[in-house]
């Protein structure tokens, strides 16, 4: 079975790829210029020339401060692109899975979020991924929107590997510390994926279709997730950082504003697909390992 991950270079999308194939599925990566999801017509003629099974849609905007100056870019791609990409499966009759985000609520809650909580987003980038869920469940009933949250990787730019430079460079450093939420390995989302692929290819008249939540179990700060980061990271390497301080989100003004509680419930997922999340500071050692496994380093000095 074919299955097409859009988008190229991405952290998830590098995870999709080893994890579909290991499940049995051919992997086909594409995006833009071959197939832009912004336009209709270049989408729909890339999509009908690679003729997919299943479609997993892996392309975002995601640059959430820069989306408030951006905001037509974030709009075109999140949301409209999403659109086209719903109208060309749906014509073509293609299951859809789609990665959303925990920005579509305003952190408010006080107890992890379901999948039919209120999205509330508080800047364009999350504004722009609901509008982009809505046209999607519109559009096209065959499709599994997952949203997940503070994802990272071993590839690309995120906030572990921010981390590890910048306690490389810095003898102090200062974290936000009220801010909570469930750090997700991109490995971790992507074997989800792969296994709702085969539950796909299995039987898709019996597949649930709809919104479902995942990310590592557990809940912590940026603050905590720093800390951890070092203890793993120094079995493998020294580093010039001395101090990690806590400070609140005023005190680290951003151009968009986060949401103070993005914590999700992923209980959906675990009765409908028998996907359990493993606890995040599991993955992260994963992570960590996989990156010092596969990047040389060159040790700090003391």
């Amino acid at each position: 079975m074919k299955t097409l991950v859009v988008g190229h270079h991405g952290m998830l999308a590098q995870s999709l790829t080893p994890n579909l194939q290991q499940a049995g599925f051919a992997v086909i990566r594409q995006g833009r210029p071959s197939l832009d999801i912004t336009q209709q017509e270049n989408l729909h003629r890339g999509m009908t020339t690679i003729q997919p099974d299943i479609v997993i849609n892996a392309a975002a905007y995601t640059a959430v401060d820069q989306a408030e100056s951006e905001q037509d870019l974030a709009f075109a791609v999140n949301r409209d692109g999403l659109r086209h990409l719903a109208d060309t499966c749906h014509e073509m009759g293609l299951p859809l899975i789609h990665v959303s985000t925990d920005y579509v609520f305003d952190g408010r809650a006080r107890e992890p979020y379901r999948e039919d909580a209120t999205p509330a987003p508080l800047g364009i980038y999350g504004q722009s991924k609901w509008q982009g869920e809505t046209a999607l469940r519109s559009r096209h009933h065959t499709h599994l929107i997952i949203r997940t949250a503070w994802l990272y990787s071993h590839n690309g730019q995120n906030f572990v590997k921010t981390m590890l430079r910048l306690g490389r460079e810095r003898e102090v450093l200062r974290v936000v510390n009220d801010q909570y939420g469930c750090p997700t390995y991109s490995q971790d989302l992507a074997a989800a994926i792969a296994a709702m692929c085969q539950r796909i290819r299995q039987d898709r008249t019996t597949v649930p279709w709809g919104t479902y939540h995942f990310c590592s179990t557990g809940q912590i700060t940026w603050y905590d997730f720093a800390l951890a980061i070092f203890e793993e990271a120094k079995v493998f390497e020294q580093f010039c950082v001395r101090e990690i301080i806590p400070i609140p989100t005023t005190d680290y003004p951003t151009p968009a504003q986060r949401p103070a509680y993005s914590v999700l419930d992923c209980s959906k997922i675990q009765s409908d697909f028998c996907i359990t999340p493993r606890p995040w500071r599991d993955s992260l050692r994963a992570c960590i390992q996989e990156l010092y496994s596969c990047t040389p380093t060159t040790p700090a000095t003391s």
